[in-house]
């Protein structure tokens, strides 16, 4: 509805009540390359997808270490969500520094959604192009939260960002219920097992994924190819045994699959990186 008279301005409100400059920046997110959090009641492991522009470059860091108990990963513009890693880093230090003490997980969220919250309202910002999910324990227990570019945010037990994250979302729709009681390699597996339905085809490897722990008695890092690429041979043998029964049944949806995949991925956005 005279879409063109109004997404100039982030503080202009169009008749239908909708800030299109804030529906553009959740639509970078959209764009953005596939990230992925799951917590059970000890940990949080976050996950991504790692795109490079082409194969003479290496790919952007998605998944960002901000305190030894606080991580995030994002979907979107990479370089807005460095700028806000950079602030959540500052807020822990210096909360630190003055209380002795790690800083609570969603007092540091709050803190992030208000300085989001704040370029949807001044003429000469715009709004943040990233979301991210934020991983944290503290003396409440284990969190995952999702911050939006409005400026909202959302506590989840599992939850997915990013280009063609609804695949994912389907497969952690399915499992979410166990993921409370779940192990730490549970977490890890079913977040690998989420990535890959990301993919559409495309074979996981360890080269084009990032995986990301903390929990109890482990602070936050992130995992080396190596064991991530250990994990998922183990999974795939125990899939290949599982497989050929399952195979002749599932002929007819693989191939309309097939047929369905190369048009999912004409929407491709430069950022999906």
């Amino acid at each position: 509805m005279f879409r063109n008279q109004y997404d100039t301005d982030v503080t202009t409100w169009s008749p239908a009540g909708r800030l299109f400059q804030v529906e553009y920046a959740m639509e970078a997110v959209k764009q953005g390359s596939a990230a992925i959090g799951l917590r059970s009641k000890t940990h949080v492991v976050l996950a991504c997808v790692n795109k490079a522009n082409s194969e003479l470059s290496s790919h952007q860091k998605k998944i960002f270490k901000v305190d030894d108990h606080i991580g995030v990963a994002i979907a979107g513009l990479t370089a807005d969500g460095r700028v806000l890693s950079r602030y959540m880093r500052s807020e822990c230090i210096n909360y630190s520094f003055s209380y002795e003490s790690p800083l609570p997980v969603g007092r540091l969220v709050v803190q992030l959604a208000d300085k989001a919250q704040v370029c949807t309202q001044r003429s000469w910002k715009r709004p943040y192009g990233v979301g991210l999910l934020v991983a944290g324990l503290d003396e409440s227990g284990a969190h995952l939260y999702y911050n939006c570019p409005s400026g909202n945010y959302f506590e989840y037990q599992a939850f997915a960002i990013g280009s063609r994250s609804q695949a994912a979302k389907t497969y952690l729709e399915r499992r979410f219920e166990n993921f409370s009681e779940s192990s730490r390699d549970d977490l890890v597996k079913d977040a690998l097992l989420a990535i890959r339905e990301t993919l559409q085809g495309e074979t996981l490897k360890s080269s084009i994924c990032t995986v990301a722990v903390v929990g109890v008695g482990e602070s936050f890092h992130i995992l080396d190819q190596e064991t991530v690429q250990k994990l998922i041979d183990a999974f795939e043998i125990v899939e290949e045994a599982e497989g050929p029964a399952a195979e002749p049944e599932a002929g007819p949806e693989q191939v309309s699959t097939a047929e369905q995949g190369p048009g999912s991925d004409e929407g491709a956005a430069p950022m999906d990186i």
